[in-house]
């Protein structure tokens, strides 16, 4: 009797753990099952970019507020809605748009962040992103930035038809990425960019696929054969907002989390 009533105590108590541990991870992200922070990435310094709730912390690019035709809230997701399901105006035209980003510019970091598309999806996340640029140099709310694709790669009107710099996970129309493996359409995709001083990372699923660094000859060459050749100063590292791009197309972005560093490699 005494052996089976220490194993009891043995089992509520390990029970007891478990509850705690979940319940210390959600104290600690104070957000749902889709926005969280780990006790681990709490104490590393991580913050969330989205609490799944609100907009907090964004706003559409060249506005004060969030262009909500184009963007909503679901399921603690942040959802950009494909051209189709935005009503248009009085007259007839389609409702402006625009690309939606934080209020704050970021200089060295880690950016961590998971999403998905839908059949044929084309979207991208910029960085690096300067709002007066992209003002001066592309249309009022769209932004000018390095992008870092996101793609429906296997869908039979991209596959092979596009240059190698426009795939998942690449530096948009620079530099292509290697053994870049996206999940199947309808998972959530997991991507991280790493800037630490000029080092520059993509990592997608877990596994680095882009290098590169600010100010290196290979980038100044890469940037003089893109299409962003003609805009001054677009190479060269900023602080700057992260964005996400208002295509035409449905994508949906979860547990948004950022990770500021203070010191940079030499």
């Amino acid at each position: 009797m005494l052996k089976w009533f220490f194993l009891k105590v043995l089992i509520v108590s390990l029970l007891f753990l478990s509850c705690s541990n979940g319940e210390t991870k959600k104290a600690i992200s104070n957000q749902d099952e889709n926005n969280f922070l780990t006790a681990e990435e709490a104490a590393q310094g991580w913050k969330l970019l989205f609490d799944g709730k609100t907009f907090e912390g964004w706003r559409g690019l060249g506005r004060d507020d969030v262009p909500k035709e184009h963007w909503k809230i679901e399921e603690g997701t942040i959802r950009k809605l494909n051209s189709g399901l935005v009503p248009s105006l009085p007259d007839g035209q389609p409702e402006e748009g625009g690309d939606l980003m934080t209020t704050s510019a970021f200089d060295n970091y880690e950016l961590y962040f998971e999403w998905k598309l839908t059949k044929a999806g084309n979207t991208g996340l910029k960085y690096n992103v300067s709002e007066e640029m992209s003002k001066e140099s592309g249309s009022p709310y769209s932004a000018i930035g390095f992008e870092y694709q996101l793609l429906d790669d296997n869908d039979t009107i991209y596959l092979g038809k596009l240059k190698p710099s426009q795939y998942t996970g690449c530096l948009y129309d620079m530099i292509a990425p290697v053994g870049a493996v996206v999940r199947p359409l309808g998972e959530y995709n997991s991507s991280r960019i790493l800037i630490d001083g000029n080092n520059v990372e993509h990592w997608l699923n877990g596994k680095k696929v882009v290098h590169y660094e600010f100010g290196s000859q290979q980038l100044d060459s890469l940037f003089k054969l893109s299409k962003y050749q003609d805009i001054p100063n677009f190479q060269q590292k900023r602080k700057g907002h992260i964005v996400l791009q208002n295509h035409k197309d449905d994508a949906w972005f979860r547990n948004i989390k950022i990770r500021e560093i203070e010191t940079k490699r030499n």
